[in-house]
């Protein structure tokens, strides 16, 4: 398959790195000194109990026109570029095109299909751990990297049968969804409830899960996510917040979220789009979510970074 990353960074460094192992042609989207790393000496993933995987040689260019006519473009960039990543890489996506992204949220995709149209998108979620150490160098946290794929109307097409295969192919941990919209929500719910007290108490979630007063917060900050969903017709379960909770406690104690770690690194924050989200789509069914918007308002003067 003919691949386009746009944004090579943690998420899309590391699949896209593992696609173009697996012999798929794949053109990184990246710039500044990663471009440059990569041009240079290729793509490194590294991840001490496996090994790691170097790519001396990779496609890599600032300007998507150059890539031709892919049959995926998959967008890994931060959400506040999500609009701008897609009119650049817009030149790039044929009538047969499929666009995926695997960024965080639940509002992307609306933001793909006002650019590309409702044929184009399909849905994904991406669960692994990782960033760029140096330049041209994405570590990976630990074993975990999975990817859920479908198509909106729940059909099984030939191009998301393809993209499946294609992920497997290369090692990944690929599944097939018919309701890629819950998949899309089940990652939402604890992704925002992680994101919004870790950052919020500038704590890991060892410590939050084991004060009472943290806890029962976080647990909040999950029902109302849940609330909001349900709202929306997604199908998660009525006690799909408990059993997210049961999720967080078999986690490791010293997890945190990207959204703590751009706090500390004084970067921008994804809150607007993470608890921010969760608050607008409330309002727009009548769902209260005081947690979400006293989160939103305690990183307000954190927000722009």
């Amino acid at each position: 398959m003919k691949i386009v990353m746009m944004g090579s960074g943690g998420v899309g460094g590391f699949f896209g790195g593992r696609l173009a192992k697996a012999g798929h042609d794949v053109t990184f989207i990246a710039r500044g000194a990663h471009l440059a790393a990569l041009r240079d000496g290729g793509l490194t993933i590294e991840n001490e109990p496996q090994g790691a995987i170097h790519l001396p040689k990779v496609n890599a260019t600032d300007d998507p026109t150059t890539a031709g006519i892919a049959d995926v473009v998959i967008l890994s960039v931060k959400l506040w570029d999500t609009e701008a990543a897609a009119l650049q890489v817009k030149p790039v996506v044929g009538p047969g095109t499929a666009v995926l992204s695997l960024q965080n949220g639940v509002v992307k995709d609306d933001i793909m299909r006002r650019v590309f149209g409702d044929k184009a998108v399909i849905g994904g979620v991406c669960y692994v751990a990782t960033t760029i150490s140096k330049p041209g160098t994405i570590h990976q946290t630990g074993t975990m990297q999975r990817i859920v794929v479908g198509e909106y109307d729940g059909t099984r097409s030939k191009r998301i049968e393809h993209l499946h295969a294609a992920l497997v192919s290369s090692g990944v941990t690929a599944e097939l969804s018919n309701d890629v919209r819950r998949s899309i929500w089940e990652k939402y719910v604890f992704l925002v409830g992680l994101s919004a007290t870790t950052t919020s108490m500038r704590a890991r979630l060892g410590p939050i899960r084991s004060n009472p007063q943290a806890r029962a917060f976080l647990h909040d900050v999950i029902r109302e996510v849940v609330a909001v969903g349900r709202a929306h017709c997604v199908a998660l379960p009525e006690n799909y917040a408990d059993e997210r909770m049961a999720f967080g406690d078999s986690l490791p104690a010293d997890m945190t979220s990207s959204m703590h770690h751009d706090l500390e690194k004084g970067n921008r924050l994804e809150v607007e789009w993470l608890s921010g989200g969760v608050v607008r789509l409330g309002k727009e069914k009548g769902i209260p979510t005081p947690c979400n918007r006293a989160v939103c308002d305690i990183l307000a003067l954190h927000a722009g970074g």
